[in-house]
């Protein structure tokens, strides 16, 4: 498999498809495995390089669910696409990565940064896929009370670079790895804001960077709306013109103008 920075050109956008009753902006859209399929599909026709499949919540106060739970919402989608579009998995079970590569997928977006499950470094690490590991204080049930940092970028990033190190001790090469902030994940507005005007401290690990702002509950607290379009393109531009390579967006074709603008005139 080509490097991870190779196989994803900057901008790239990443199209979301939440096969769950309760994620905080699509919960209960795409819970028919048809409309989950074709979802994914009209992603990579509006230009979408790869289209993140999830079967677990992980929005501030969810409670997870169990391994046969999540299979039995992301397999059968998986099974309708049968690798006709890029897929990712959003997943930090060993079981549902293992499943969802065995169909196609070829990344492995955990949100734990192989925290929760010991077995999934061997299995991204045998399969070949690329992988990105995200930063989160805390867990998703707790991770918005009252977040703390000295130094969010700083702190970001150290926990990034230990994750990437552990990764790669497992086997999985760091040409396959990308990072992600995580934004929203145990983090206030402001830390947000900083994380992604301070880019420059997670590109110094030498990664693509994956940035994840569409539809997140600090962009409403900034513009007072709850129509956040024009809001998650603006952050996802930002993001890209401080060196983000992929773009984690719901909104995929106004995400994917926007940026062919952006980095025409870079």
């Amino acid at each position: 498999m080509i490097p991870i920075e190779e196989r994803f050109l900057r901008p790239s956008v990443m199209g979301v498809v939440n096969v769950t009753p309760d994620s905080f902006s699509d919960g209960g859209l795409h819970l028919d495995p048809d409309v989950a399929a074709a979802a994914a599909r009209r992603m990579v026709e509006d230009g979408a390089a790869i289209v993140d499949i999830g079967g677990e919540s992980t929005r501030p106060g969810s409670a997870g669910v169990s391994v046969e739970e999540e299979l039995q919402r992301v397999v059968p989608v998986l099974d309708r696409l049968c690798g006709e579009v890029p897929l990712s998995i959003d997943t930090s079970k060993a079981s549902v990565a293992r499943a969802a590569l065995e169909r196609g997928a070829i990344l492995v977006n955990d949100v734990t940064a192989l925290r929760s499950d010991p077995e999934l470094a061997d299995v991204v690490a045998a399969s070949g896929a690329y992988l990105c590991l995200m930063h989160m204080q805390g867990e998703p049930r707790t991770m918005q009370e009252e977040p703390r940092y000295d130094d969010v970028a700083q702190e970001v990033a150290s926990f990034l670079e230990g994750r990437m190190r552990f990764a790669v001790a497992h086997g999985i090469s760091q040409e396959r790895i990308c990072l992600d902030p995580g934004i929203g994940f145990g983090k206030t507005v402001a830390h947000n804001l900083e994380l992604v005007r301070r880019l420059d401290v997670l590109l110094a690990l030498g990664r693509p960077v994956l940035v994840g702002f569409s539809r997140k509950s600090s962009l409403r607290s900034l513009t007072g709306s709850d129509d956040l379009l024009g809001a998650s393109v603006a952050a996802a531009v930002a993001a890209f013109e401080r060196g983000a390579t992929i773009l984690r967006v719901h909104d995929v074709k106004p995400h994917v103008d926007a940026l062919t603008v952006a980095a025409a005139v870079a």
